[in-house]
């Protein structure tokens, strides 16, 4: 899926990957790989529904990789991404010993790394990038049973980025939280699937409190905890308020 919003180029290949292209040819790519969206290996939990086909993608064309956190950390997948020269923007708390996955050191990957926290401000390849907090609240409504967090406090972030003019929020794996809806958004990109982030309910308040020109919802339908209904979310933004799908 790909649209295009004053001069910036924005693609949903699948997860939380997005490829995002200025008019000048900088390339971001926000979170890319996992469960064979760039392989060619992803197949839906339940036919029909909708997502961005997998395919074996490998344009190596990105000059900028934002990484979360660790459960969107695939080392393969940025290299199929990422130029020779490109910088690896990376959250540098994430919890790699907890992962059930072997994972290299973010240090050890073969390009220039820039570690983030939640509140780092930084420009790299011209394109300007703040992060943002992004976590589950405690006891709330997106919780393992016992009521801890599948995403604590101090173990991801979210991006906003300035891209040619354009400011485009990525908020990761998050909840709702205070401070979301004071942002200055452009083109909005927000989780939808629930479960381990905000719901479809939950993220449609929020693009109306933000009042984006373009939300582009994205991190739902790739496996069966995160199957939504797109159609019901985009009906629920305000009319004034454009929403692209995958279709």
């Amino acid at each position: 899926m790909t649209v295009t919003y004053d001069g910036l180029t924005i693609e949903w290949l699948g997860y939380a990957t997005v490829r995002l292209e200025a008019a000048d040819g900088t390339v971001v790519y926000l979170d890319p790989g996992r469960y064979g969206v760039l392989t060619g290996e992803w197949e839906p939990d339940t036919p029909g529904v909708t997502h961005p086909p997998s395919r074996d993608y490998r344009p190596e064309d990105g000059d900028v990789v934002c990484v979360t956190h660790a459960h969107h950390y695939d080392p393969d997948g940025i290299d199929r991404v990422a130029s020779e020269d490109a910088t690896v923007v990376a959250f540098e708390g994430m919890d790699l010993q907890g992962s059930r996955r072997d994972l290299p050191r973010l240090a050890n990957l073969d390009y220039e790394l820039r570690a983030v926290d939640d509140e780092s401000d930084l420009v790299v390849a011209g394109v300007a990038i703040w992060t943002l907090p992004a976590y589950n609240e405690p006891n709330g409504p997106h919780t393992r049973a016992d009521g801890s967090p599948y995403h604590p406090e101090g173990r991801g972030c979210g991006y906003l980025l300035a891209i040619d003019g354009t400011r485009v929020c990525w908020p990761g794996d998050t909840d709702v939280l205070d401070g979301h809806a004071a942002l200055a958004v452009d083109v909005f990109l927000p989780p939808i699937g629930g479960a381990f982030t905000m719901d479809r309910t939950e993220a449609a308040a929020l693009a109306n409190e933000l009042k984006p020109e373009l939300v582009v919802p994205i991190h739902y339908n790739t496996f069966e905890a995160l199957e939504t209904d797109a159609e019901a979310f985009a009906a629920a933004v305000d009319d004034e308020i454009a929403v692209t799908l995958d279709s």
